[in-house]
Parts: C-alpha cells; structure tokens; sequence
C-alpha cells in the first residue's frame, strides 16, 4: 500500500485508510465484536494502516472494538478518533445520528483520557474536533489540543467538515495536519475554497464517504429500498426521484469501470487519489472482500487528459438532494 503524506508535521498513512463507523451505526447489518476484530486485523496484514473513529460513534462501542482489534499492531498503524460532543448530555435526532456539540477545554480533556482507555494506547495519532462549535472559539479549540500534544497525548489534529476561514484560525494557533470532510464523485464541494485553503497551508485532507455512502460502488439501482435504521433512508439524495436522477453518475462510474478492466469503486477512490497528492481516503466498509477491493485502487492509474475529461463530465451530471438531514447539514461547514 502507497503512503501519503498529511500536512507538513511528519504524519504518513495509507492512501486508502478504513473508515469504521458503519461497523456499529448507520449502515445495518452489523457484524458481531469478533468478526469486526478479525475484519480490521486482516485489514492491517492486507495493507491498510489508517484506521478512522470516533467517540460518539455507538457511544464509545466503536472505539472499544477498534482499541482491542488494534492493539496487537499498535506501533504499525495510525488510529484517527474525534472530541467535539457533549457525551455527558448526548441526545439523538430521529435517526439516532448524535446532537449537542461541546469543545470546551474541560471537555476535551475529559474525552482525550476516554478514547486513550478505549483505544488501548498512550496516545492519540491524529485527533479531530468532530464538527465546529460556535460557541466556543476555534482558537481556544486549538490552544487545547496544543497543549495535548505537549503532553503527549496527541500526536496530531485536524478538523472535520470546517469551513475555510475556521482552518486558516485554528492553523494560526496550533497547525493543523489534516481536515476531514465528504469528498466524491458526488460530492465535490471541499474543491472550492477548502482545497485552495489547504494547499496555501500545507494541510492535508482525508476524505469520507468517498464512495458516496456507497452509490458509486454499483451496488444500488434507482428503485433501491433502505431500511429504517440506515442512515441512507433519511439522506434526501436516496429518495425516490433524486435517486432515479442520481443513477446518472453511477451509470458513468460503471462505463469509466469497465474501460479500466476493474470495479466501480476502485474508479471512484482512483478518481480521489488522482485528485491532489495530499489526498487519503477513508471508504467504510464491513467486508476483508471490499476492503480488499478498494486497497486495489492505489494500481489504477488515471491521464491527465483522462482526468480533465472525467472533471468536465462530472461538471454536466446534476446530483438531486441534500447529501444530510437538515438537522445534520447544520452542522457542516462552520
């Protein structure tokens, strides 16, 4: 597996990292605790070194699970975790996604000490506030973690889905590696105004749901049904009519797929990958067999011609639909 570099601090990790959520919330069915172990152990012997979790995530059972299958490989890999809510006062919208954000110095402090427990380590390799707080001021967010690194206790730190302006203050105060935020075939926005930010600084980015939560795989059709506890089934651009419309990307990813002799979801990660070469991806996945395909991506190889065709063609394909609830879309970009 190739490595990238992530900011200008030292931090390195494989291009195609794992993202764990979906082993515990969002995308059911869920694997039992022995099977996410050797799933995330076959990972790291498959090439994988970047492992991507959260505190909130099934409200700590993630990092629990993630801390044990890790442990073994602990000085091999680099484990990426989040502060940034309230887990005293947690509460959840109708789709048990998790409200009530908090980055307070104290409770900072109290999560950092938590996750180390959880992940069964002595330190935090990258460690990101989850979403913005405006009600605590991004410097104070950045003096706190600061002070994290002097002890020790993180490594790294980055910022998940901020906004331009949040980066440039929070690098200002203690420098950041990476930010985290959804990139896609299906979703290009961070190109804009974050990537120009993130060059200018020397920050890396890591993007989740490079696979679009999973459209770009082929694996959906336009009539596609999800279940009530995926997450999918609240997202507006898997409903009905904008689904329908959205398959237009999916049929273009499949041609592109089948030009290159390999899967869909190896083009839409090679896509990411030929993007910027301070780019890693994060695609979640419950399965050695998919791990296993996106790993595959790293060999494909895109023109720059190639590049420049598939930007334009991306450019004339309309998506239909928030990619978030509002409740969550609130949440991004601040």
């Amino acid at each position: 597996m190739k490595k990238r570099a992530l900011g200008k601090l030292g931090l390195r990790v494989s291009e195609i990292g794992l993202g764990c959520m979906g082993f515990t919330q969002s995308y059911p069915p869920y694997p039992d605790r022995a099977e996410c172990i050797r799933t995330l152990r076959a990972a790291v012997e498959a090439g994988v070194d970047f492992f991507d979790t959260a505190e909130v995530y099934s409200a700590y059972k993630n990092e629990e699970f993630v801390g044990e299958a890790l442990e073994p490989f602990r000085d091999d890999i680099v484990i990426a975790t989040k502060f940034g809510y309230d887990m005293q006062n947690i509460h959840l919208d109708k789709n048990n996604r998790p409200l009530g954000l908090s980055s307070r110095p104290e409770n900072i402090r109290r999560a950092v000490e938590g996750s180390l427990r959880r992940l069964r380590t002595d330190r935090i390799d990258l460690y990101y506030q989850h979403r913005v707080d405006p009600n605590v001021p991004i410097e104070e967010v950045a003096a706190t973690v600061g002070e994290l690194i002097k002890e020790g206790k993180v490594c790294y730190w980055g910022l998940s889905e901020a906004a331009s302006e949040t980066v440039r203050r929070a690098h200002a105060v203690c420098p950041l590696s990476a930010v985290q935020s959804e990139y896609s075939m299906w979703y290009r926005r961070p190109e804009a105004e974050l990537f120009p930010t993130l060059e200018e600084l020397g920050v890396g980015f890591v993007a989740f749901s490079p696979l679009g939560k999973g459209i770009l795989t082929g694996r959906f059709g336009p009539d596609s049904k999800f279940s009530d506890g995926d997450f999918r089934s609240a997202i507006p651009r898997f409903q009905g009519d904008n689904l329908k419309n959205n398959m237009r990307i999916v049929d273009y990813v499949k041609e592109l797929a089948k030009s290159k002799n390999t899967a869909p979801a190896r083009v839409a990660l090679a896509w990411i990958l030929a993007q910027r070469p301070w780019l890693a991806a994060i695609p979640g996945t419950k399965s050695i067999e998919r791990i296993r395909e996106n790993i595959g991506a790293s060999d494909i190889r895109f023109s720059d011609g190639e590049i420049e065709e598939i930007n334009a063609r991306l450019q004339h394909i309309d998506i239909l639909g928030a990619r978030y609830p509002q409740e969550q879309e609130n949440l991004t970009y601040k």
